[in-house]
């Protein structure tokens, strides 16, 4: 006689997909972090872009003397804190790295060959690749607002020695915040999905300086057809966001256009990693 054992339907099929994708993510979180220049180079992009902030902040801490009495008053009137919280040069700088990270978390792989071994490994390309966008995405999520938080909190904390730093509850000060600290996460799926298609670090991450900083500096706001393609771009949205000055433009857009761009970027870039994958030899 045979005995025939059988399983609760949907045991073996609700749990086996969910660990294995689970086990891709801690692949990646372990690649993610198995370099010991990871730790250093976040370390260290965060000091610059908090130093640059911080600079500004205390510039105009030390030579508050220069202001009237109508200044001073304007300075914050006019949103001047908060433009210290996260300066243009900042911004600049975190789309910067983040890109170069984003890039390199994958064309790393395919330059020592790491990326045949995984695929070798786990046939669902797309698999591995959803993973490291949600592994990248989470890093810089996280990196972002630690970034963003604490470059407030400084920059705050200078300016109030003059008694004029403005706290998070100050109207706009909390999207300043968001806005610099998801510009991060942005930023690296853009690099990461240039990393996938270029398959080559040097031109990924010059790719990233094209798409993320030489575009908005080419692209003028002067005329209708190029200022809708400035509005498209990350770094443009993050400008609008965070500069709270609201000077007059020809072809003025929104805040709520503006968080589009980051939801549209961001949803393709991660759309593009994980199926350029698919067809493509390793």
């Amino acid at each position: 006689m045979t005995t025939v054992s059988t399983v609760p339907v949907g045991s073996t099929t609700d749990s086996g997909p969910r660990s294995r994708f689970a086990d891709l993510l801690a692949a990646e979180w372990i690649k993610t972090w198995s370099l010991r220049s990871t730790p250093w180079t976040y370390l260290i992009t965060a000091l610059v872009v908090v130093a640059f902030n911080a600079g500004t902040a205390y510039d105009h801490y030390k030579y508050w003397y220069e202001y009237d009495e109508g200044g001073r008053t304007d300075f914050v009137a006019n949103g001047m804190p908060l433009l210290d919280a996260f300066t243009t040069n900042a911004g600049m700088l975190l789309a910067l790295a983040a890109g170069a990270i984003g890039a390199v978390s994958v064309t790393g792989e395919y330059g020592s060959g790491l990326i045949r071994t995984t695929f070798t490994a786990v046939p669902a390309r797309r698999s591995v690749m959803a993973a490291k966008v949600i592994v990248l995405t989470a890093v810089m999520t996280v990196f972002g607002a630690a970034v963003a938080g604490g470059s407030f909190w400084l920059t705050q904390a200078i300016l109030s020695g003059r008694d004029a730093g403005v706290s998070l509850g100050h109207p706009g000060a909390l999207r300043v915040v968001v806005a610099s600290a998801l510009l991060a996460p942005v930023s690296a799926l853009v690099g990461l999905a240039l990393g996938t298609l270029l398959r080559h670090g040097a031109g990924s991450v010059a790719g990233s300086v094209g798409v993320l900083l030489l575009l908005p500096m080419v692209v003028s706001d002067r005329r209708y057809v190029t200022a809708v393609v400035d509005h498209t771009l990350p770094v443009s949205a993050w400008t609008q966001l965070t500069d709270m000055r609201n000077l007059p433009v020809p072809f003025p857009w929104t805040n709520t256009g503006a968080w589009a761009v980051y939801a549209v970027w961001a949803l393709a870039a991660a759309a593009v990693a994980v199926t350029a994958v698919q067809r493509r030899d390793q």
